[in-house]
């Protein structure tokens, strides 16, 4: 989603196809997606997924954008600012502290934040997906 710009139905519709695809990115990968659009009093996260393999929490931030689109950086995770780095954080902190349901999260090793850029074409198609594991 592009940053700063107020919400239209066609940017939250991009935005939840975008979250669609990265969240089954994910699951190719071997992830467990364990929420999406994770309510916290103060705010939401996109993802928490579980990353079996390296008994991980993983908390992902998605940003789309569409094919040819004229605002923003060329590449979507480029929107994941530092001042978004930190939010995610602050949100993760909340997810975790307002408890889950006995058994709702595996036991982890380590928390890890993740970048999903989706490009989406006009079609609703995935031109491009980049995923960077661990980017803040």
């Amino acid at each position: 989603m592009v940053h700063g710009a107020p919400m239209t139905s066609h940017r939250l519709r991009t935005g939840r196809l975008a979250e669609a695809r990265a969240a089954e990115h994910l699951g190719s990968l071997g992830h467990r997606i364990l929420a999406r659009n994770a309510r916290t009093r103060y705010g939401e996260l996109d993802l928490v997924a579980f990353d079996g393999r390296r008994r991980a929490l993983v908390f992902v931030e998605v940003k789309a954008v569409r094919a040819g689109g004229k605002i923003g950086p060329e590449r979507p995770v480029l929107w994941v600012t530092p001042r978004k780095q930190l939010q995610v954080r602050r949100l993760a902190v909340a997810w975790m502290a307002e408890g889950r349901e006995a058994g709702s999260v595996p036991r982890y090793t380590e928390i890890r934040f993740d970048a999903i850029g989706v490009v989406i074409g006009p079609d609703d198609e995935v031109v491009d997906l980049e995923h960077i594991p661990g980017a803040f």
